[in-house]
């Protein structure tokens, strides 16, 4: 499975927020995309991390599902339906600011209770975690990481998902700014306070201290709490 995230963020106003029209629009380009598996669409959510300072989140970001290479890239092509997310006049307020983009390669863990039980009125919360620098040993911190901090991480309290995403190469021909972050990884809850719990729970204190046995590494990480909206799951051989 293969992911591709796109982010936007505003040039002078970290703390903006989306048009909902503009999301919406977006919502339906994405929603027809050929060979599509599955999207995510995030706005700004709000949780507590005893040991994170808040960060600017970004105002809008998405992530999409295809089965295999061959289909996002299908999407992606200079021709291909997704080039008609790049059309400013049917996003001026997303595209007055920065995306970026990238896609990786899926690692998705069981967890103990899958099946979301958000409440009417809610959406579920996702937690986008993103290691934007380089280890000194890749290998080696991929392989802590996904051997060590992910049986972690499924221990939340609550969890509903549990994803680790690494890099690939990818052909595109949308506009924006590729990178090339080393890691992404999220943790999905039934909503805000079900995220804000279970970084208060000890298992936080458990990632914390593996987070120090961490083998070097250099660029900042960021944690975003993010309410997500969930289109699909289509037919993996159907266009949307």
């Amino acid at each position: 499975m293969i992911a591709y995230f796109l982010t936007f963020r505003h040039k002078h106003d970290p703390a903006a927020r989306v048009d909902p029209e503009e999301a919406a629009r977006f919502g339906e380009i994405v929603r027809a995309t050929p060979k599509l598996t599955k999207a995510l669409l995030f706005t700004p959510a709000h949780a507590h991390d005893p040991y994170l300072r808040d960060q600017h989140p970004p105002l809008f970001a998405a992530q999409l599902y295809f089965a295999d290479i061959a289909a996002l890239e299908a999407a992606l092509a200079p021709e291909g339906h997704l080039q008609a997310l790049a059309a400013r006049r049917d996003f001026p307020a997303l595209l007055d600011g920065e995306a970026t983009q990238q896609a990786m390669v899926v690692r998705s863990f069981a967890v103990p209770e899958p099946g979301f039980r958000t409440a009417a009125g809610e959406l579920p919360c996702t937690y986008l975690v993103s290691y934007e620098g380089m280890a000194e040993n890749l290998h080696l911190w991929l392989g802590h990481y996904i051997a060590q901090h992910a049986p972690i991480m499924r221990r939340f309290p609550g969890i509903r998902e549990l994803e680790i995403y690494t890099r690939l190469d990818w052909c595109g021909g949308l506009p924006w700014r590729r990178v090339d972050y080393m890691q992404r990884n999220k943790v999905v809850f039934d909503d805000a306070a079900s995220l804000t719990a279970a970084l208060n729970s000890p298992v936080r204190h458990e990632m914390r201290a593996d987070f120090k046995q961490f083998p070097p590494f250099t660029g900042g990480n960021t944690h975003y709490p993010m309410a997500t909206v969930r289109l699909g799951p289509y037919p993996s051989t159907g266009s949307g």
